[in-house]
């Protein structure tokens, strides 16, 4: 088996609140440079770990992960809308190794998903049906959420049952880091939002909208200072780049969700989606980072980062 992986940060504000040019600019630059190592190493298979933002999974049942056989995009924010090209074998195979493996995983004949799984297809391989894929949904934001240890041994295992299947493959993690977006909770709800929450009522197109256009102009007031959402902690940030960078996996397993929240915002969790792709990557053998990018972006209310990394050629 030949595996690699990647991190990388999305948000739905991305061409509608855009920072400086020359931001922009590097951050371009950061994801060509992810492009062209996707493009050179070629993956006939993608393992992608990615948040859902109560479009796919509400609180009537809410798992702390979930694989996918099949899966459907809902078009949020001008992403793109239609069926993943899911491998249903592949998807089945991992999930019966992943079991095997001691790791309780909801499985899912029909997910639903939204931009943070859209995205990083869109920009990494120019759309959702251009490469084999499976989905597997890390919870991020609905309370109450796990230790991020299991997040690791979830990642571990994918990682094992990959190896089985003798491809290349590409572990994908897409989110966070820090962010403190305008995101519902369920508690102290009003009745109506509770209810949404729970259910998962699909709003109209209207509705949708008038959502998507109150996220805007959270970014808007978040980049003009007057918001009290948690700030972008860059020290934070690189410091989950740090220890994913070295290998030294094992440090999350001390990592609190209180911690994780106070330091990098509601969604901070949705760093859960890079620990899981690199512990991945970690059960194939030793890697190494071939990139890193990081900026705070506050017009995208994100510290964006872009990773790749692969195995280390003499393993």
């Amino acid at each position: 088996m030949t595996a690699a992986a990647v991190g990388l940060s999305h948000s739905p504000l991305i061409g509608r609140n855009d920072p400086a040019p020359d931001v922009l600019a590097a951050v371009e630059d950061a994801v060509e440079t992810a492009r062209s190592f996707v493009r050179a190493f070629d993956p006939d298979l993608v393992v992608l770990y990615a948040p859902d933002h109560y479009n796919g999974f509400f609180y009537k049942e809410m798992p702390p992960f979930c694989l996918a056989t099949e899966a459907n995009a809902v078009g949020d924010f001008g992403s793109a809308a239609g069926a993943l090209s899911v491998d249903t074998d592949a998807a089945r195979s991992l999930a019966r190794g992943v079991l095997d493996r001691g790791v309780d995983l909801t499985v899912s004949a029909r997910m639903t998903v939204d931009h943070g799984f859209v995205q990083p297809l869109e920009v990494l391989f120019g759309g959702i049906d251009k490469v084999p894929v499976v989905p597997v949904f890390v919870n991020g934001v609905a309370t109450p959420l796990g230790p991020v240890s299991r997040i690791r041994a979830l990642g571990t295992a994918i990682g094992e049952a990959a190896a089985v299947l003798d491809r290349r493959v590409l572990f994908l993690g897409s989110g966070g880091l820090s962010h403190d977006p305008p995101v519902p909770v369920l508690d102290g709800a009003p009745p109506r939002v509770a209810d949404a929450l729970i259910e998962g009522h699909p709003p109209t197109p209207e509705q949708r909208a008038r959502g998507e256009e109150r996220v805007i102009q959270a970014g808007r007031d978040y980049a003009a200072g007057s918001t009290r959402m948690v700030p972008i902690n860059p020290a934070w940030d690189n410091l989950v780049l740090d220890t994913l960078e070295s290998g030294r996996l094992t440090d999350v397993d001390a990592w609190t969700v209180e911690w994780m929240g106070a330091e990098g915002g509601g969604s901070a969790h949705e760093v859960r989606t890079w620990i899981a792709a690199f512990a991945s990557l970690a059960a194939t053998g030793s890697y190494r980072t071939t990139s890193r990018f990081y900026a705070p972006i506050p017009e995208w209310i994100a510290g964006f980062a872009v990773t790749t990394a692969e195995q280390e050629p003499n393993r």
